[in-house]
């Protein structure tokens, strides 16, 4: 990690810009301070307007690992933390008992039982891995579809960076990683867990941002197709869909006009794409309502 990445916020903001990703004012301030302070940054929004691609930004500022936990309902701490590895163990175990066959002596019992349980056959699942990766960054996705008892134990962890692990004692984190958490905001998260973080709401990005997004992301496309595939998108945006099409949509829609060979949006082709920047059959219903036409002249007026 380059120190002047530490030095101030835009620093950070132009290490992001680097990695192609374009981060406003308030988030690269929000990961400026979670890199000074190893504080760890709880990012809220809609889905697909970059929470995820912040944590792989951040890891490829930092030429650090990407290590990603998925949330959903019912994880617990073994899946997210570390699981012993039962096949290992048991061969372990037959050949240790072979070995004493042949020699014969007996199976030392308490000397097997405290290899088993030794280091070497401990599965470090995400939590435990970024403890002992030194630099690395966490990606705790989605943790608003874990369950409360899973973000109590999440809670823990990040206070102390530390776990406990009854057959090897506790182990501690020599740097804190850097943690990014994400939530679609399904549920509400605890504001104990909130209060442990630095919070930024990511919203859609503005019309010059998002366009600079697009031509950074892909740049096969034009000034004008980029222009008015933005701003097509965030006319859809105002309307009332089930999901709004997010940066993530808006890059999609973009490189599926590309390789139809398309350089500007028109009505008939707007339709017939709608699929790449619309998830939902009652979304798609109501756009074919629209006059996607009328639509598309707004877009390109505002472009």
């Amino acid at each position: 990690m380059r120190s002047g990445i530490l030095s101030y916020p835009a620093g950070v903001r132009d290490a992001l810009a680097r990695e192609h990703y374009l981060a406003d004012d308030g988030l690269a301030t929000a990961c400026f301070l979670a890199l000074r302070l190893h504080r760890p940054v709880f990012l809220e929004g809609d889905a697909g307007v970059g929470k995820t691609a912040l944590a792989a930004a951040l890891a490829g500022v930092l030429d650090a690992p990407l290590l990603r936990l998925q949330c959903y309902e019912g994880i617990d701490a073994s899946q997210a933390l570390y699981d012993w590895d039962f096949p290992r163990q048991l061969l372990h175990l037959r050949t240790a008992e072979a070995a004493a066959v042949a020699g014969g002596g007996t199976l030392d019992a308490s000397a097997v039982e405290s290899e088993l349980y030794s280091r070497r056959f401990l599965l470090a699942r995400p939590l435990l891995a970024a403890l002992e990766t030194t630099p690395s960054v966490l990606l705790i996705d989605e943790v608003d579809r874990a369950d409360d008892e899973f973000e109590a134990f999440l809670l823990e962890l990040l206070s102390e960076f530390s776990v406990s692990i009854p057959e090897l004692g506790t182990l501690r984190a020599e740097v804190p990683p850097v943690v990014v958490l994400t939530s679609n905001r399904t549920r509400e998260v605890s504001d104990a867990l909130k209060r442990r973080c630095l919070y930024h709401w990511v919203d859609h990005p503005a019309f010059e941002r998002e366009v600079a997004i697009v031509r950074r992301r892909v740049p096969a496309a034009s000034a004008r197709l980029a222009g008015q595939v933005v701003a097509a998108v965030q006319v859809l945006r105002a309307e009332d869909l089930l999901k709004p099409p997010g940066v993530a949509e808006t890059l999609d829609w973009t490189r599926a006009l590309i390789a139809l060979g398309v350089d500007a949006l028109d009505a008939e082709v707007a339709t017939v794409t709608l699929g790449t920047v619309l998830k939902y059959r009652e979304d798609l219903q109501r756009a074919s309502r629209l006059d996607v036409g009328a639509l598309l002249d707004q877009a390109i007026a505002q472009a």
